[in-house]
């Protein structure tokens, strides 16, 4: 397993998005983690997220998902946790891979869905807010962060993958570290405890692991969209997300070696 991936009992989806090569150097290593939620934490395992010194915590979930869902914290956990209020899918209270699982039928039909949320997905107001608190913390906040949504791979991966091409991280690292959800940790494990949310929808097996995974197509439509609308990533950042030139100079000056 890369090394880049903690594997704990009830949290899952846990890893470094560090390391990878960028504009000027290295991204630091122990500095960017990102994850599914943390609800199902054990003890051991809410120690080990302290005994990391996560400083700041983005929860990407809605308020229905935050609520259904409460993250675990330890006792002595100092991070400070933020959110933009409000849901940041479409339905409410449902994370991104579930919101049109009613409908599927095949894996052509997953993958169709898939690739339509992805497409949407950077135009999601309240979503957006807390990509800009996310992209505010790495340019300006001292110490560790953590990236989460429910799952670790949508929300959060479009996020991190935003970051990563703004922080001049190759295409090819930047799939690869998307890809990681589909191998990182107990997989199995994951998917079982996803899966039970959308056991009411009947859906088989196979279009269930579509859904419950992620495909590079996936991303590029994201990406595709932002290019549509705004003409570049860069342009798509400084518009809706605050970022600009200025603005990534200064996260590069914190997370690149």
């Amino acid at each position: 397993m890369d090394d880049r991936v903690l594997v704990f009992e009830g949290i899952h989806n846990f890893r470094d998005y560090g390391g990878y090569a960028a504009r000027g150097g290295r991204l630091a290593r122990g500095r960017l983690w990102r994850s599914g939620q943390h609800a199902g934490a054990s003890p051991a395992d809410l120690a080990r997220v302290r005994d990391l010194d996560i400083a700041t915590v983005i929860d990407l979930r809605g308020d229905s998902e935050r609520a259904a869902f409460p993250c675990l914290r330890h006792d002595d956990f100092a991070g400070e946790v933020l959110f933009h209020p409000g849901e940041t899918a479409s339905l409410k209270g449902r994370a991104a891979h579930e919101e049109m699982a009613d409908v599927i039928r095949s894996v052509d039909d997953a993958r169709e869905v898939m690739v339509r949320l992805y497409q949407g997905m950077p135009f999601r107001d309240v979503l957006v807010g807390t990509w800009r608190l996310y992209l505010e913390t790495l340019r300006s906040r001292d110490g560790a962060s953590l990236l989460h949504c429910l799952a670790g791979k949508d929300r959060t991966g479009v996020g991190v993958a935003l970051v990563h091409h703004l922080l001049g991280v190759h295409r090819d690292d930047i799939i690869d570290d998307y890809l990681l959800t589909n191998r990182a940790g107990n997989v199995e494990a994951r998917i079982a405890a996803q899966s039970r949310n959308l056991s009411r929808t009947g859906l088989g097996e196979a279009a269930m692991r579509v859904i419950l995974g992620v495909d590079a197509e996936y991303l590029d439509a994201a990406f595709a969209a932002i290019r549509e609308r705004h003409g570049s990533i860069e342009a798509y950042a400084e518009i809706a997300l605050g970022v600009g030139p200025a603005q990534v100079a200064a996260m590069e000056a914190r997370l690149i070696a």
